[in-house]
């Protein structure tokens, strides 16, 4: 392969991924996800010192404030469609949504198998914010953004 091809693989893979299909969209919200646990972790160990109930909610908030901003600009490219009120307002309901769900499912698990072991019950809890997270992004690109 010669040098030159590989500027112009690398310009159609960011065309592509600069689109507004559906995989483009999902790759940029993934990209959007994994920055915005790196801001939660920040903010928890920047509030860590009020105790972790706290650094928890604050972290939460900053992630999705974060997350929703980013998924209006970046992953949906919804600046012109969808205001800044409307993306927090709807994007966090939905974060405290999967919040609840993936909350409820931890009890349920821990109330139909009480003794499942650690990495049986991690493997179940990602499983569960895998399809908690895949049904965000539905509603998100069909409904919101």
């Amino acid at each position: 392969m010669l040098r030159t091809e590989w500027p112009d693989r690398l310009a159609r893979a960011l065309r592509y991924l600069g689109g507004d299909h559906a995989f483009a969209q999902l790759i940029r919200f993934a990209l959007v996800g994994g920055f915005s646990n790196v801001a939660y972790v920040l903010a928890f160990m920047a509030m860590n010192e009020t105790g972790p109930l706290v650094a928890n909610i604050a972290g939460s908030i900053v992630s999705t404030g974060i997350a929703n901003e980013l998924h209006r600009q970046l992953t949906f490219h919804a600046v012109e469609r969808v205001g800044w009120f409307t993306a927090q307002w709807e994007g966090g309901g939905l974060a405290l949504i999967g919040l609840l769900i993936s909350t409820a499912a931890l009890a349920g698990l821990e109330f139909c198998a009480p003794g499942l072991g650690e990495i049986t019950q991690a493997s179940a809890m990602i499983a569960i914010m895998a399809a908690v997270g895949g049904m965000r992004f539905l509603v998100l690109r069909g409904f919101v953004f």
